[in-house]
């Protein structure tokens, strides 16, 4: 096999030995845009363990079958190629038949190829684990996989992807980059390729990109990403992808930007916030309460949402910190002091939500203005808020001078919701799809968006119309 430079360059890096002849990186990372060839490194990688490092067992995995399949196809094209009859020599038999594809070879070592999806753990138990699209790996499939590997006297398991996109369960190859970028881990390599969201060369094209527009500066930061630019990739695909994907689309699918690298990649972007904000709140409307309770019960946070004739507008009340039931009595006494005027308290969190809905009720608050948020509502709520900020966001953009579905207060007392906005990212919840919002960093805090998008919800949707209207929040 032929290998292109960067190619050589991730296995020199992924394959160094310790004193005892041990692989020093246990777990190997590789993420690059696709199409520049994992594929091949894939094969480079399974074919030296079985020919040359006496690895016995070599699997290989991608998702779904047919993309492993794919994998096991290239291999086939190699052995079969004319300029390889020795290699052919050393094959003792292959097995064509789906879902079982493997081969073996003379030496006793086999190369096999397998879909993680409905195989738990089963089967990867092996010298070497190659891992294909680690970007929806999910973190029950790698719990198990990671069980299989435990025994193994110097195993070695590869994760090589893209740059997760917004719906891809990520958290796993997230948090292995992580490990490796931030120097935690002393057992990982990992290898990048993809733009860089703070260079000049991409500021220079960012306009370009963001107008979906293909020009010389494009096309730069696409050849800085890429490695295989000059050889594999089709330019006029590529531009293709330029005027027909967003540019936050592009950036992560062909220059492989990761979102958590740049505000740009954040769910709800700086520029989509800020864009927003406002010095006051309306003269008029009618407010709603969210109040969030983090998922250990130690944080809270309350928000206010006024809808007015022209849209809703949002702020944040206040985020604390502490015991369940520590500060309970003096936030019940300032929603029983307001309900009367409000249409809809919204509460959510299992471990504090019980504790504060007793404490309305028993200050005499309806029942028809307090509404414990179910599961469901609250995944609705968190699509609601980043929907309608992106709504927002259009008509402020291409439609100036109109009214906004959506406002929030500018000022310095709502940095707290500002912070939580620029950490809070999409978690997927359960099987069907639904997510929620998870702080992306160890000390931020994702209960004020979570707060501010239960009260929108809450002002969108109640039918409760309390006797008077507040003039402020």
């Amino acid at each position: 096999m032929s290998l292109d430079g960067w190619q050589e360059q991730i296995l020199q890096a992924a394959m160094g030995e310790r004193r005892d002849r041990t692989w020093a990186a246990k777990r190997v990372g590789v993420t690059v845009p696709r199409q520049n060839g994992k594929s091949q490194l894939l094969v480079a990688r399974g074919l030296s363990g079985a020919l040359l490092f006496g690895e016995r067992k070599i699997v290989i995995s991608a998702h779904q079958q047919d993309t492993a399949r794919e994998a096991f196809a290239k291999l086939m094209e190699i052995i079969e190629a004319d300029a390889n009859a020795s290699l052919r020599a050393r094959v003792k038999s292959v097995m064509n038949a789906l879902n079982r594809e493997h081969v073996k070879f003379t030496n006793g070592a086999t190369i096999q190829f397998k879909a993680r999806s409905g195989a738990g753990g089963k089967g990867f138990s092996s010298d070497c684990l190659l891992l294909d699209e680690a970007q929806i790996l999910g973190a029950r499939a790698w719990t198990s996989i990671n069980s299989t590997m435990s025994a193994m006297p110097n195993p070695q398991v590869w994760l090589l992807g893209t740059a997760p996109q917004e719906e891809d369960d990520s958290e796993v190859f997230e948090s292995v980059r992580a490990a490796a970028v931030e120097g935690k881990s002393t057992t990982s390599a990992w290898c990048e390729w993809g733009a860089d969201p703070d260079s000049p060369e991409y500021a220079a094209a960012k306009a370009d990109l963001e107008a979906r527009r293909w020009s010389a500066a494009v096309e730069y930061v696409c050849w800085a990403a890429n490695p295989a630019w000059n050889t594999r990739l089709n330019h006029e695909v590529v531009q293709g992808e330029c005027e027909t994907y967003s540019s936050d689309r592009f950036g992560q699918d062909r220059l492989g930007i990761w979102k958590s690298d740049h505000e740009a990649q954040r769910t709800i972007t700086a520029a989509e916030w800020n864009a927003l904000g406002v010095t006051g709140p309306p003269q008029d409307g009618t407010p709603s309460f969210g109040v969030a309770y983090s998922a250990d019960g130690t944080r809270v946070a309350v928000s206010g949402a006024m809808k007015h004739a022209d849209g809703v507008h949002v702020e944040l009340v206040g985020a604390y910190s502490g015991p369940t039931d520590s500060g309970v009595g003096p936030l019940a006494d300032w929603l029983a002091e307001r309900w009367q005027k409000t249409a809809t308290i919204v509460v959510s969190g299992k471990a504090g939500a019980s504790i504060l809905v007793e404490a309305l009720r028993s200050r005499g608050v309806s029942a028809r203005c307090i509404h414990v948020a179910t599961t469901q509502d609250y995944f609705t709520a968190c699509a609601m808020l980043l929907d309608t900020v992106r709504a927002a966001r259009l008509a402020a953009t291409e439609l100036p001078g109109t009214p906004l579905p959506l406002t929030h207060l500018s000022t310095s007392g709502q940095k707290a919701l500002d912070d939580s906005i620029a950490v809070s990212n999409k978690t997927a919840r359960g099987t069907s799809g639904s997510w929620g919002w998870q702080a992306t960093t160890d000390d931020g805090d994702e209960t004020p968006t979570e707060a501010v998008s239960l009260a929108l919800w809450g002002a969108r949707t109640s039918k409760r119309r309390p006797g008077r209207k507040a003039v402020v929040l």
